[in-house]
């Protein structure tokens, strides 16, 4: 609330809020496709391998010419960090490179806000805990799905209520662990030319499909708000907004989870391929517990859908807008010095998986690709099987065969020890590792 009262006033006092986007794919398109329409806004370097690219973006867009004129264009994260501008959004989706945009950030004193989930989750407690100590903001991306969730689960929570399950909705068959780039569009909606024309990379869009990107969001959910990691990892219950309440709680209470207070992913597919009566593909979830009977009476007397019990209900938003809704971020960090959900402590990790049989010598291509996807496990679990971190398996040998379905190790792959994300990731493994009594 009154965000935009903040940033009328700023505005007026002649002192907009200015920001370096750091990637100009989709979703850094889609936040540039607002600022034209946000007074009090301004981007005035934007960060791209291709710099010409990131301006046609602008373009494809709506910026008109002056705006585009008055913009630096440049393929230098380190200029862009140096520059006047107060937030800095790092949009690459490359974890390695996402970290050290994030410390440099972090070093000159500006807020970063984190659209690259994939370097949150492989270092991000590690990033927040920097940030805090340099007096500034360290944010998750308002408009992707960890940062509505965990604002859901931040309003249960002070609204009193316990909070059994929180996620998203993703479109999800078992057999989908397996899809390489060659296959995804046929299986997510859309023909190659229409994802083509849309700038959607089919890598990175595979992730969504086979597992990876639901693990690697979950996992940031639950080191922003302290949730549990279903200890065999995600489930993906075929489940609709109605029925909620009702899948969505203990099993000694009837429902699918392990215990309550877990994150997890419902499929939009049952498991036959027919579509679940009123998905949540596109949106956010928070199944609640009533405290006591008043509170479950007033579920019933206010509509909510519950269980049969009456005593677990669930709030949802369908759909989740990407980066259209990233100013949240932005003016949040800037205005208020407040995150919009940041990691808390390592609860959860992401494990490579292989896709197939892979061989000794073959290089693992990382999250979407042809070797590897992602599976969500409890921290302390990861740490004790010495699993691969899934942002680490780009770009890296194999020195020992792995069968298909195994999890890949540290010790399965040749370990540049000298590596700065490597060092990176062991130094946030020791400052936050869960204990084994947890």
């Amino acid at each position: 609330m009154n965000l935009f009262p903040l940033l009328q006033a700023r505005n007026a006092a002649g002192r907009p809020v200015r920001v370096a986007l750091i990637g100009a794919g989709k979703f850094g398109s889609m936040f540039l496709a607002q600022v034209p329409h946000v007074p009090g806004l301004e981007v005035p370097v934007i960060v791209d391998l291709d710099p010409q690219r990131a301006k046609d973006a602008c373009k494809t867009v709506g910026w008109d010419e002056d705006r585009i004129a008055a913009t630096t264009f440049t393929s230098e994260g380190a200029k862009a960090i140096a520059d006047n501008v107060d937030v800095v959004v790092e949009a690459t989706g490359n974890p390695a490179v996402g970290i050290r945009h994030a410390r440099a950030a972090i070093a000159s004193g500006k807020h970063i806000v984190m659209v690259n989930v994939e370097a949150d989750v492989l270092a991000g407690p590690l990033l927040a805990d920097e940030a805090r100590k340099a007096g500034v903001v360290y944010s998750l991306a308002y408009g992707d799905q960890p940062a509505l969730t965990a604002e859901m689960v931040d309003w249960a929570r002070a609204t009193g209520f316990h909070v059994v399950a929180a996620g998203k909705g993703t479109k999800y068959l078992p057999a989908y662990h397996d899809v390489t780039p060659d296959g995804v569009w046929q299986h997510y909606g859309l023909t190659a030319s229409e994802a083509q024309s849309a700038g959607m990379n089919p890598q990175m869009f595979n992730s969504f499909l086979d597992g990876t990107k639901s693990a690697i969001e979950m996992a940031a959910i639950a080191n922003a708000t302290g949730l549990d990691v279903p200890s065999q990892g995600l489930l993906f219950p075929p489940c609709g907004v109605d029925d909620l309440p009702q899948v969505m709680r203990p099993r000694e209470r009837g429902g699918v989870l392990e215990r309550s207070g877990v994150v997890e992913v419902v499929s939009s597919l049952e498991r036959d391929g027919r579509p679940v009566f009123r998905d949540l593909r596109w949106g956010v979830y928070v199944v609640l517990e009533a405290p006591n009977d008043y509170a479950a009476d007033c579920f019933k007397q206010y509509g909510l859908k519950t269980d049969a019990s009456g005593r677990y209900a669930a709030m949802y938003k369908p759909y989740h807008l990407i980066g259209l809704e990233l100013n949240i971020s932005i003016l949040s960090a800037a205005l208020r010095k407040e995150a919009t959900g940041q990691p808390q402590g390592f609860r959860g990790d992401v494990a490579a998986i292989a896709k197939r049989n892979l061989r000794a010598g073959e290089m693992l291509d990382g999250e979407g690709g042809y070797t590897v996807w992602g599976k969500l496990m409890p921290a302390q679990t990861s740490l004790e099987l010495g699993a691969l971190p899934i942002g680490l398996a780009h770009r890296v040998k194999l020195v020992r065969d792995v069968g298909h379905g195994a999890m890949v190790r540290w010790s399965d792959i040749e370990i540049d020890v000298g590596n700065e994300t490597v060092k990176v990731r062991k130094q946030m493994e020791a400052m936050f590792a869960p204990s084994p009594s947890r």
